[in-house]
């Protein structure tokens, strides 16, 4: 295949949006569309260089593999070991375990099926993963599986018609993704099904090359369109849109309009831009300036545990693109030249060498508990939590629906008005503090939770596919039980992506029930277990209790536009001040974790913000 600059300076175009995304960067808020970018050129330039092979009837397997390892194998084992080394002296004994079980993961090549069965991408804690970044990675190496065979096969068997063969994939990649955005949405970020598309239309670009036009204007105006939908990704697309799907078309689209309209002779202008040398040089380091750029990163937020400042993102945009360019020139370069280390057997020895020791050091520390003799300061202290009654009135999935009863579930008694708490664990986290305050409640209140599962009818998830069921027995509930009152809460920021019409659709049909809706915005959430920020604020000598917020600070301000016809309240107007909340009082810490409440937080929270239902009672007494 013939070189072209311009696809080096496209790399470059997709690794700077997703660093400044990384690093805190508002002004992109789509930077992590880069990654589909990424997608498409691997897919166009992979499926070159096999078709390569197949014109001169030298196609092999081992052959590929060998140039994939020397490509991508040593970078990722220097940056790995790196991380590792960093990791030991940085991260606290639960989190090295983690981390470990992520090496493993991403040295094995099925680090996208781990983060998405234990980390939200988007979500407040996943800066804190050092080996996050590895799942693009994987989706990558599991599309070398099997699309060198697939290749083989249609070039030989089914006369190179590769259209009639990859559009119904890529069609029906596209569709699951669309479908994935509103039912399983985090799988549908990680996962090959989802993802392949995004390869295959880089496949068919390079497999049905279509010729360059004639006319100059209209090769100009593709390669104008194609930054032009670049730009709408990483301006407009945000992480809170559903995505992938049809926001993905964005980066996608303008990747293979950029790519056709460097064919053009002359070359186009946006081409020639491309081909500046600056850009090309960020292009060449690009692979190892997404793999150095990420843990560096994630030390620095672990380390501080809050928004970093920008001097700071300044120092760590300086030292990723430093280790980027050691790394491209003592470690990849050297990798890539005919030498005797690069041959095919001694290449193989290296990856199963490289990819054992990693998994051994892995295996370690899961092993190890995460050493946690490296910190005899920390101990992971008890908090008390109360009881959310789980496998009967708080269901985590493990447990039968029909279970739950009116009499178990009834957590304050003595009054005249039944009040439904329905939602998921941020509706239960209040349960342990309603005796405390049941006087001042006057109701009795009804817990009716399940984990991971909003209050909201239309709510459907592959993860949880039993919250479709149990959402809908809420409104057979109200009717037997004659509730009059519901109150509603969750944890928003899980489900700001699928937007919020299902909660207006939800308050609505409780409305034409008859029934009083409360809607309990999103309640405090920190960047890290409360005892971590105690530990590190220890450590630096700091007294203060408060500490900043890790999410949108105006999510509350977005769930209340949904939830017209009931009554909202803003937990954050009550318990945080200038985007800093309390995780402690007296002593006492106010969260078990990131954000649940403790018993005590609990109790605090109830007796600033939730409604009082006494006049509910004087109006039952008088009837």
């Amino acid at each position: 295949m013939k070189y072209r600059r311009d696809i080096d300076g496209l790399r470059a175009v997709a690794v700077l949006p997703v660093v400044l995304f990384h690093f805190g960067i508002t002004a992109i808020p789509g930077g992590f569309t880069g990654v589909d970018i990424f997608f498409v050129i691997s897919g166009y330039l992979i499926s070159g260089s096999l078709l390569d092979d197949l014109e001169r009837g030298q196609f092999s397997i081992v052959s590929f593999y060998w140039r994939r390892a020397r490509r991508i194998l040593p970078a990722l084992v220097f940056v790995t070991l790196l991380t590792c080394i960093a990791a030991l002296f940085i991260l606290l004994p639960s989190d090295l375990h983690e981390f470990s079980l992520s090496v493993i993961a991403a040295s094995t090549f099925w680090s996208n099926i781990y983060f998405w069965k234990t980390t939200n991408y988007f979500s407040i804690d996943a800066q804190l993963r050092p080996m996050l970044h590895t799942w693009s990675l994987s989706v990558e190496e599991q599309y070398y599986i099997f699309a060198p065979i697939l290749m083989l096969l249609i070039y030989r068997y089914f006369g190179k018609r590769w259209l009639a063969i990859l559009l119904p994939i890529i069609l029906g990649s596209f569709v699951l993704a669309i479908m994935a955005t509103s039912m399983a949405p985090t799988a549908g970020f990680y996962l090959l099904p989802t993802r392949i598309w995004e390869l295959m239309l880089g496949a068919v670009l390079m497999l049905k090359r279509p010729p360059a036009v004639g006319n100059r204007l209209v090769m100009e105006l593709a390669g104008l369109a194609g930054v032009g939908l670049l730009a709408i990704g990483f301006l407009t697309v945000s992480e809170s849109d559903p995505f992938p799907g049809y926001n993905a078309l964005y980066p996608c689209l303008g990747t293979a309009l950029l790519i056709y309209a460097g064919q053009a002779t002359p070359s186009t202008i946006v081409t020639r831009i491309l081909e500046t040398r600056p850009l090309v040089w960020i292009g060449l380091i690009s692979y190892s300036l997404y793999l150095v750029h990420w843990p560096i990163n994630s030390f620095a937020h672990y380390l501080s545990l809050q928004k970093l400042d920008p001097s700071m993102i300044v120092v760590m945009t300086v030292a990723s693109f430093a280790l980027a360019a050691f790394s491209w020139k003592y470690v990849e370069q050297p990798f890539r030249q005919k030498r005797t280390f690069t041959a095919p057997l001694p290449i193989f020895a290296f990856s199963a060498g490289a990819i054992a020791l990693l998994c051994a050091g892995g295996a370690a520390g899961a092993l190890g508990n995460g050493f946690p003799q490296r910190f005899p300061d920390y101990a992971q202290q008890r908090i008390p939590v109360g009881d959310w009654r789980n496998g009967t009135c708080f269901n985590e999935g493990s447990s039968q629906i029909e279970n739950w009863n009116l009499g178990d579930c009834t957590r304050t008694h003595g009054f005249k008005t039944n009040v439904l708490l329905w939602g998921d664990s941020f509706a239960a986290h209040y349960v342990s503090g309603l005796d405390a305050n049941a006087n001042q409640i006057q109701a009795n209140v009804v817990e009716y939770t399940y984990a991971g599962c909003p209050p909201i009818l239309s709510y459907f998830s592959y993860a949880r596919p039993n919250c479709t069921r149990f959402n809908q027995r809420a409104l057979k509930i109200i009717g037997d039980a004659g509730i009059r009152t519901v109150i509603l809460s969750g944890r928003w920021t899980d489900y700001a992506a699928r937007r919020f019409d299902g909660l207006q659709q939800t308050v609505d049909t409780l409305h034409g029930l008859g029934v009083r809706v409360f809607v309990i915005g999103q309640s405090p959430e920190f960047i890290a277990d409360v005892r971590k920020i105690a530990f590190f604020a220890k450590r630096r000598n700091l007294d203060d209790t408060s500490w900043p917020m890790a999410m949108d600070p105006g999510i509350n301000d977005r769930v209340r536009a949904f939830t017209k016809g009931a009554t909202f309240i803003d937990p954050l107007k009550f318990l945080c001040s200038a985007g800093r909340c309390s995780f402690a009082d007296a002593g006492q810490f106010l969260y078990f974790d990131y954000g649940h409440f403790s018993t005590i937080g609990a109790t605090l929270a109830i007796s600033k913000y939730w409604p009082n239902f006494a006049a509910n009672n004087a109006l039952a007494t008088a009837k």
